[in-house]
């Protein structure tokens, strides 16, 4: 096994990251430039493997979708084949093969399309005959799961001959994941609404533009983690937007009470390090990705913060709540389940020499840990599971200062 091995860390000179485009935008507007034929021109698209394999899969359009490890791509591709009618097979890694699909095949059958599960019912692979006939023009879909199905059902929404009425049911997570979807439809012209729990969406076409997509606010958390947990240091963060439309823009306000302080201009955002104020509690129910981010960043900074609103994190690229327990424990810290789905942080009260990480196939294990470096010697398994969204991160942390060595083990 390769292991990255991070040299111990805590000061940090003043240094310009130049952040990857957001996987997230990337890929919604791939899916748009799909139903607009082509016809826009868009820049700045994401390094990530996710939206390479989107590219890949898009640009050759082979009678089988393989997405690799790409939940986002299976779950879009599922919807953008069904509507253009399209026979095609869904399939991926082992562990995509694990996540559940069935709530957004079960909504693609209800408007018409023919979908058959290959292997287990609720689960790719997928065999798409295509959507000959629209046979109805509302669904309901369950709020609290993914909204990556509810994403994937809305930029198919127009292009359907009677339009698109969804209702979620019940609590919404990731709700600015959905806002993202609907105001990147909005800058290619589709118009909606959103009266409490029903989206509406008419028959229209998508119009031709010119969009740049943004840097990646996932991507950019681990900088907030890792100045937070630094002794001292300035890092200026390049191509993000005060008004983002990412969700994960949020990290800006978790971390103000974590000693960040963040100030934006025209390029980027400069962040330098301030007094702690202290994070109690935190509903992540629209920004989940971040709770690996902040868990650690609390860990590390003697934080015993809650945590709610994690209920999707178990059917990610793994179960991270099962491992952030396991790699906290490596340090002497906690994510205990104190109440029914709410979590607390335990922060560490005795540093190791060195801790090893195990990533679990899983991205954001990676980065989270990262500022670990801080206090520590850190032995990263499995160092290039980053590729998934930020295949330039160990590079980064290089321009940062920070020594990276790969050893086999």
């Amino acid at each position: 096994m390769e292991i990255l091995e991070l040299s111990q860390k805590s000061a940090f000179a003043p240094t310009t990251i130049p952040l990857p485009s957001s996987k997230s935008e990337s890929n919604r507007v791939l899916i748009i430039d799909a139903l607009t034929e082509g016809k826009n021109e868009i820049s700045n698209l994401a390094e990530a493997r996710d939206t390479q394999t989107m590219i890949r899969l898009l640009g050759k359009n082979p009678p089988v979708y393989d997405v690799l490890d790409a939940g986002t791509t299976m779950r879009f591709l599922t919807a953008y084949a069904a509507i253009t009618n399209q026979n095609k097979v869904m399939t991926g890694t082992a562990r995509m093969c694990q996540r559940p699909i069935g709530i957004l095949v079960d909504a693609l059958r209800e408007i018409g399309a023919e979908i058959h599960y290959m292997n287990v019912e609720g689960y790719p692979p997928l065999a798409i005959h295509g959507l000959a006939e629209q046979t109805s023009d509302k669904v309901k879909i369950r709020g609290d799961v993914s909204s990556q199905y509810i994403s994937a059902m809305l930029m198919i929404a127009p292009i359907l001959p009677k339009g698109l009425e969804i209702e979620l049911e019940g609590k919404v997570g990731s709700r600015t994941y959905i806002e993202m979807t609907l105001e990147l439809m909005a800058k290619f012209g589709i118009t909606y609404s959103w009266e409490e729990n029903i989206i509406k969406v008419a028959h229209q076409s998508y119009q031709a533009t010119e969009f740049m997509v943004e840097s990646d606010w996932s991507g950019a958390s681990y900088w907030f983690s890792l100045l937070a947990c630094a002794d001292s240091g300035e890092l200026f963060l390049k191509g993000l937007k005060e008004d983002s439309l990412q969700g994960d823009s949020k990290i800006v306000e978790i971390m103000s009470h974590l000693g960040i302080k963040s100030t934006f201009n025209k390029e980027g955002v400069l962040l330098e390090k301030i007094p702690v104020t202290g994070l109690k509690e935190f509903d992540f129910t629209h920004c989940p990705d971040l709770a690996q981010t902040v868990a650690v960043t609390c860990a590390i900074l003697g934080q015993d913060a809650k945590f709610t609103g994690l209920e999707s994190l178990r059917i990610k690229e793994t179960d991270r709540i099962y491992a952030l327990q396991q790699e906290l424990a490596k340090f002497n810290a906690e994510f205990n389940e104190v109440e029914p789905e709410v979590f607390q942080v335990i922060p560490s009260v005795t540093m190791p020499h060195e801790v090893r990480i195990h990533t679990y196939d899983d991205h954001r294990m990676g980065m989270a840990f990262m500022p670990l470096l801080t206090k520590t010697k850190v032995l990263m398994e499995d160092p290039e599971v980053v590729n998934k969204s930020y295949p330039s991160f160990w590079k980064h942390c290089q321009l940062a200062g920070i020594s990276c060595t790969n050893h086999e083990s």
